[in-house]
């Protein structure tokens, strides 16, 4: 690549997430960011062809599941135009900052940031902290990893968007559980709450499933019809699924909830 055209790299990528460069040079621009671990590089051939590689494993498969594109044999991602670049630059941001344990990561620095600033301390101020900074930083990688859209119904707009537990906090074993953006989604409010309250879950194949104690005139009102089902679904949400199912969807239907 040329002078202009690696300039013009440069510039994309740090307007989609990616402020530090680790290295430029004729054949390739390597990305980093102070806000996770991810590391990008875009390499050029000798063909003038781009293509995009991402350390991350779980990042890549999560960027080919959600841009439905494929990986070369040696993993790299071609690029057709540079403004694909910039999508591929912005959704991989995204994925870095959500994707376990990049959220785990956030929460203890935020945590200790906080909890040095406070004047008061003792168990119940520390316990409060993290609960308040792990909601937020739950909320934030969720929004990230679903790209600011609910998990259902696609719906895009922040204030009635909420950060849905499948296995609540108090039940997680670790931060890093707690703070899994797969123990979770994205969900409008109604739904956070029927999802709260063991109302609905989702089966294996994303497919959303109602409790009894939801009447066909309590789905209406809520507009709740059938086939409704997640966006997505990645394997790694399946373990924290069958779980809400088992514990708080069934508990909740004995219970007459």
């Amino acid at each position: 690549m040329n002078t202009l055209e690696r300039a013009l790299i440069e510039k994309v990528g740090r307007e989609n997430g990616w402020e530090n460069i680790i290295e430029s040079h004729d054949t390739a621009v390597v990305f980093a960011s102070a806000r996770h671990q991810a590391l990008v590089t875009v390499n050029s051939s000798n063909l003038g062809n781009l293509f995009f590689e991402v350390s991350s494993e779980l990042i890549k498969q999560e960027l080919i599941r959600s841009l439905l594109i494929s990986s070369l044999d040696n993993g790299g991602i071609i690029v057709s135009d540079i403004h694909q670049l910039a999508l591929f630059l912005h959704r991989t941001a995204e994925l870095a900052q959500s994707l376990p344990n990049q959220a785990a990561h956030t929460y203890a620095e935020r945590v200790k940031e906080t909890l040095e600033r406070t004047l008061s301390n003792g168990t119940e101020i520390e316990r409060l902290v993290k609960q308040r900074v792990g909601q937020d930083t739950f909320r934030e990688a969720l929004m990230d990893y679903w790209a600011g859209a609910c998990a259902v119904n696609g719906i895009s707009l922040p204030a009635v968007l909420r950060a849905s537990h499948a296995k609540p906090w108090a039940d997680c074993e670790s931060d890093d559980e707690r703070l899994d953006v797969f123990n979770g989604f994205l969900l409008s409010a109604n739904l956070d709450a029927l999802f709260d309250r063991g109302l609905i879950t989702f089966d294996d194949a994303g497919r959303l499933i109602y409790s009894p104690k939801l009447t066909p005139q309590h789905r209406t009102t809520l507009q709740l019809h059938d086939g409704l089902s997640l966006r997505w679904l990645a394997p790694r949400h399946k373990p924290y699924l069958a779980w809400h199912r088992d514990k708080v969807f069934q508990v909740a239907r004995v219970r007459g909830l």
